[in-house]
C-alpha cells in the first residue's frame, strides 16, 4: 500500500501512535472550533506552522518544506472553498472558514507522515476491538479509518510526483498531460490498496 511516511526521529516519529492519534485528533478538533473571524484564520495557519515546526520532520527547513507542500497540494481544495463561502458568507467567514478546513487536512497530514500505515492500522484495530459487543468487526473498521485517512494524502502526493516528472522532462503541465498519468498512478495505487485488503481477508 502506498505510504507518504516520512523516516525521521522527530517528536512525532518518536511518540506512540495512540497518543499521537489523541493529540493531532485534539489539535484538529481546536481548529474547527474556531469561530469565523479575522484572528481565527491567523490561529489557524499559526496552529500549523508550529505544528510542523515541532513535528521534526527533518526536512532541513525545520518542518516548513513539507508544510509547504501540503499547502500546496490542497491549493484547489482552498479556492473551491473560498469562491463558494465567498459567495454565500462574505470576506470574513470565508477566509476563517477556509482557513479551518485546510488546517485541519494539513494537521492531519502529519499522521500520515509520522506514522506508518500498519502501525496506524493496528493501533486503530486495537482501539476498536471494545466496541466487539455492538458487532463491529474492528478489523474492517480500523481498514476504513485508514483508507480514509490516507486517501487525500496519498492523491495528493501522487499529483506532486506527476508534476515532479513533468516539469524534469520540461513539459508544459497541461490539464491533458497531467490527468492521464495521474490517473494511471491513481488506478495502480488502488489495485494496491485492494491486494492489500484481500491479503487481510477483506473482499
Amino acid at each position: 500500500m502506498l505510504s507518504l511516511y516520512l523516516p525521521g526521529d522527530g517528536v512525532l516519529h518518536r511518540m506512540p501512535p495512540g497518543p499521537k492519534i489523541l493529540t493531532l485528533l485534539a489539535l484538529v478538533l481546536g481548529v474547527s472550533l474556531l469561530p469565523a473571524a479575522w484572528w481565527a484564520a491567523c490561529a489557524a495557519a499559526a496552529m500549523c506552522v508550529i505544528a510542523y515546526a515541532v513535528a521534526g520532520l527533518g526536512d532541513g527547513a525545520v518542518g516548513m518544506r513539507q508544510f509547504g507542500r501540503q499547502v500546496f497540494a490542497i491549493r484547489w481544495i482552498a479556492g473551491l472553498t473560498i469562491v463558494g463561502q465567498l459567495i454565500f458568507l462574505g470576506p470574513e467567514p470565508a477566509v476563517a472558514n477556509t482557513a479551518r478546513v485546510c488546517a485541519a487536512i494539513i494537521i492531519a497530514a502529519l499522521l500520515v507522515l509520522t506514522t506508518r500505515v500498519t502501525t496506524l492500522l493496528d493501533t486503530l484495530e486495537r482501539a476498536l476491538r471494545p466496541l466487539e459487543f455492538v458487532r463491529l468487526d474492528p478489523q474492517r473498521a480500523a481498514l476504513l479509518l485508514t483508507v480514509t485517512i490516507t486517501t487525500v494524502p496519498v492523491l495528493a502526493g501522487l499529483a506532486r510526483q506527476v508534476r515532479e516528472a513533468q516539469r524534469a522532462r520540461g513539459s508544459s503541465g497541461g490539464l491533458r498531460t497531467f490527468a492521464v498519468p495521474f490517473l494511471v498512478m491513481a488506478l495502480k495505487h488502488a489495485d494496491e490498496l485492494g491486494d492489500a485488503l484481500a491479503a487481510r481477508g477483506v473482499g
